[in-house]
């Protein structure tokens, strides 16, 4: 049987600690800041935890880990 091939894609926007927690980055913080208040900016620059665990569970197996 063959060996899982990870989601390349995800693999990029994705990662996953040791303890298995997926985190990921905001999206909407790419460009046009200008327009959004500082507060929205602060919050959007730090790293997000996913808290759905089933959708976690999922990333996890695209993954391979």
């Amino acid at each position: 049987m063959p060996k899982m091939k990870t989601h390349k894609g995800l693999l990029k926007r994705v990662k996953v600690s040791a303890r298995g927690k997926v985190r990921y980055n905001k999206s909407n913080a790419g460009h046009l800041m200008s327009h959004k208040d500082g507060n929205r900016c602060r919050r959007m620059r730090k790293h997000s935890e996913l808290s759905n665990p089933k959708l976690a569970a999922r990333i996890r197996r695209m993954l391979g880990v």
